[in-house]
C-alpha cells in the first residue's frame, strides 16, 4: 500500500507560479511512475504529467507543457512546478502512483491506469 499526500496548493494570480509537493509513503519509491491529475469541478479527472521510475523521461499534456514541470528524488518526493498561471489551470491536483509498466506512453495519461491516489489540493488561479 502506498500513500500519497499532496501539498502547496493555493490561489494565486494570473501569470504566478505555485509548486505542489507530493509525499510518498513507500521505501520502494523508485519502482513507481509517478503522475500528476487534476480536476475541475463539473469535469472529469485530467493528465497533466508524467515522470519514469528513474525521472529520466517526463511527459507532459499540451495545455500545460512549457508551463509546467514535473521532477522526483530519491527521497520519496515528487514536485510539480507551475508558472505563468492561467484560470483555467484552476482544479483540485492529485499525484499518483503505477507500478505497471505500459509499452504505449498514451496509457500514463490513463486516470485508471494508476492504482494509488492522493486526496489532493486545491489550486485557484484568479484575479
Amino acid at each position: 500500500q502506498v500513500q500519497l499526500v499532496e501539498s502547496g496548493g493555493g490561489s494565486v494570480q494570473p501569470g504566478g507560479s505555485l509548486t505542489l509537493s507530493c509525499a510518498a509513503s513507500t521505501r520502494t519509491f523508485s519502482m513507481y511512475t509517478m503522475g500528476w491529475f487534476r480536476q475541475a469541478p463539473g469535469k472529469e479527472r485530467e493528465f497533466v504529467a508524467r515522470i519514469t521510475r528513474s525521472g529520466g523521461t517526463t511527459n507532459y499534456a499540451d495545455s500545460v507543457k512549457g508551463r509546467f514541470t514535473i521532477s522526483r528524488n530519491d527521497a520519496r518526493m515528487l514536485w510539480l512546478q507551475m508558472y505563468s498561471l492561467k484560470p483555467e489551470d484552476t482544479a483540485n491536483y492529485y499525484c499518483a502512483a503505477t507500478a505497471n509498466y505500459y509499452s504505449d506512453v498514451a496509457d500514463y495519461t490513463e486516470s485508471r491506469k494508476y492504482d494509488y491516489w492522493g486526496r489532493g489540493t486545491q489550486v485557484t488561479v484568479s484575479s
